[in-house]
């Protein structure tokens, strides 16, 4: 049955919403046995780009043209470094920081959907470029945001100017809710993993729920509250430690 043109997906000036019934999925230079949904990217005026990629058991994805951050979601998989012949295991929560032309592979042994964000690296002058980390984000320490015991982060990347953005899992109990309405500099690329709740961007207000896609331009009126009976959690994307001139 069709829905009659209805969706909740929006996309305005400084913001856009995609939900899932308005997702499309193509293939990708590099993707085999499987396809990627490109929620947001430089045609839409983003500095990066941000996808799901859901893969077939063995499916594989390969290096990409820039630096890049991996998060399962659902799944089991290896990703191979040919240069060291490591072999890492992933799992739901698991992690992987890819450096620019670090040569790899990542192969399902399930099906499996994986988070994939890709931004050209800018290095700083006198500072090393990051090497490769793999983790899991439930081994990561929690931490309260502002003092707030209901609203917990973990940061999957070291808070070093070695790295070029940070990357983060936000979790809310029933009822938190960001303590101000935020306006910055930064964009934001958001995957919502678990619950749902209110989002404010711009002068809009979207139910949001998990699997929904958020990107955020910088100087985007921003502010979330968690709605229902179990906590909400979001992956979240931000550009950080450079001078807004050399971005």
């Amino acid at each position: 049955m069709h829905n009659l043109g209805h969706t909740t997906s929006s996309n305005k000036r400084d913001h856009l919403l995609l939900s899932p019934d308005s997702f499309i999925r193509t293939p990708l230079p590099g993707l085999t046995g499987g396809m990627a949904i490109v929620h947001v990217a430089p045609q839409a005026g983003a500095a990066f780009t941000q996808m799901t990629v859901e893969l077939e058991a063995k499916g594989t994805l390969q290096e990409g043209p820039t630096q890049r951050l991996i998060y399962v979601l659902e799944g089991s998989l290896s990703l191979q470094e040919p240069s060291s012949k490591k072999l890492h295991r992933l799992t739901p929560g698991s992690y992987a920081y890819l450096p620019p032309e670090h040569p790899h592979t990542l192969t399902a042994r399930t099906r499996a959907r994986v988070a994939v964000i890709d931004k050209p690296f800018v290095p700083l002058e006198g500072v090393e470029s990051p090497e490769i980390l793999v983790g899991h984000e439930q081994e990561l320490k929690a931490t309260p945001l502002n003092g707030d015991p209901d609203l917990q982060v973990r940061a999957l990347l070291p808070d070093s100017p070695r790295f070029d953005f940070a990357c983060n899992t936000m979790t809310y109990k029933p009822g938190a809710a960001l303590s101000q309405v935020e306006i910055h500099y930064m964009e934001h690329g958001l995957l919502m993993l678990e619950g749902g709740g209110i989002y404010r961007l711009g002068d809009s207000w979207y139910p949001t729920q998990a699997g929904d896609f958020i990107w955020m331009a910088p100087y985007c009126p921003q502010w979330f509250g968690a709605i229902g009976k179990k906590p909400a959690k979001y992956l979240i994307y931000k550009d950080f430690n450079r001078h807004t001139l050399l971005a």
